[in-house]
């Protein structure tokens, strides 16, 4: 299986994408940015069969694919058998724990159907986000849509800079750029999240204030 994942990096095509994007949103420890930025890197030579939209395309379709797989499973296994399974050798060797599984299970019980949308772009909660998601049983339709709003708009990121740092960057420099850069927007992403979190609970406060 390794070795077949390695051909799908060094083959990257809107099959391989897919493909890789899918296990990406499950538990496989596959980071989006080896996948999308290096895609969006080829698209942008001329000649190239890639198109940098189609890698965006279907980079949120295998993320949503790979989601639905963990929101079905966590639905319909429930939670003894899904913390079972984030304790095991086999969920170990996926970086899975019962304490990261309760932390995204936390994050999305206080911030609610939203927490879907926005937790696609908050590194480390990312891939999780669709197993509470699928043990609050959220509505189907509602989970479709915040997957692919926050999965679409973390993979418009990641395609900009590939296909930006093809003007500048040598390809055996790219992934080096692209981790630099990405842990960058994982931290730009966590203070826009915290600052939404601080904006809402301002709201709510001056909300529950009798009115003068």
């Amino acid at each position: 299986m390794s070795s077949f994942i390695a051909w799908c990096f060094d083959h990257l095509n809107y099959w391989t994408i897919t493909f890789l994007m899918t296990l990406e949103s499950t538990v496989i420890p596959i980071p989006s940015e080896l996948v999308v930025p290096p895609a969006a890197y080829r698209a942008a030579a001329e000649g190239s069969d890639l198109n940098v939209v189609l890698v965006v395309l279907c980079a949120t379709l295998g993320a949503n694919l790979g989601a639905l797989i963990n929101y079905t499973a966590a639905r319909y296994l429930g939670r003894p058998i899904i913390y079972a399974f984030a304790n095991s050798t086999f969920g170990h060797l996926c970086l899975l724990n019962e304490e990261k599984v309760r932390k995204t299970e936390v994050y999305f019980n206080d911030h609610g159907a939203v927490g879907t949308l926005i937790g696609r772009l908050v590194p480390g909660i990312r891939h999780l986000i669709s197993i509470p998601a699928g043990l609050a049983k959220m509505r189907l339709s509602h989970f479709i849509l915040y997957t692919t709003i926050g999965a679409g708009l973390w993979n418009i990121i990641l395609a900009v800079m590939g296909y930006a740092l093809a003007s500048f960057v040598p390809e055996d420099q790219l992934m080096d750029k692209v981790t630099q850069y990405s842990h960058e927007l994982g931290y730009a992403m966590i203070a826009l999240f915290l600052a939404l979190v601080a904006y809402l609970v301002y709201k709510g406060v001056r909300k529950s204030k009798p009115s003068e």
